[in-house]
């Protein structure tokens, strides 16, 4: 792994997993909001998930890590299971998902780490 793309999978993952962690925390909430609360919530919560999509995109895009594509293909699992109103029971895929993210940000640190940049 290249030095640069070692640093943009580091940085990427970083905001990914705190995004991760943030909507699934949120979605666990979901199930205690009475009705038009909760409607209003999912918006928000999607809206947060459509960006941290477009952050896997540019993770993608700057790292060449190809495992981006398997994150993207749980966040779409979790974002069916909220269109579908079983937003709670999505977040086992975001937990999929953060963990891929964590394996990724592991093996970027180990990358920067051996060159003695962390």
């Amino acid at each position: 792994m290249e030095t640069s793309q070692a640093i943009m999978a580091f940085s990427q993952s970083e905001k990914v997993k705190s995004s991760i962690i943030c909507a699934s925390q949120s979605l666990e909430l979901l199930a205690g909001l009475p009705f038009p609360e909760k409607e209003g919530a999912q918006k928000v919560i999607r809206m947060n998930i459509e960006m941290m999509r477009q952050e896997i995109h540019l993770a993608r895009n700057l790292s060449g890590d190809g495992d981006w594509d398997e994150i993207e293909k749980h966040i779409e699992k979790a974002v069916v299971m909220i269109d579908s109103g079983v937003a709670p029971e999505s977040v086992v895929h975001m937990t999929q998902a953060l963990s891929q993210v964590t394996s990724i940000g592991h093996r970027s640190m180990t990358a920067l780490k051996e060159k003695g940049l962390l």
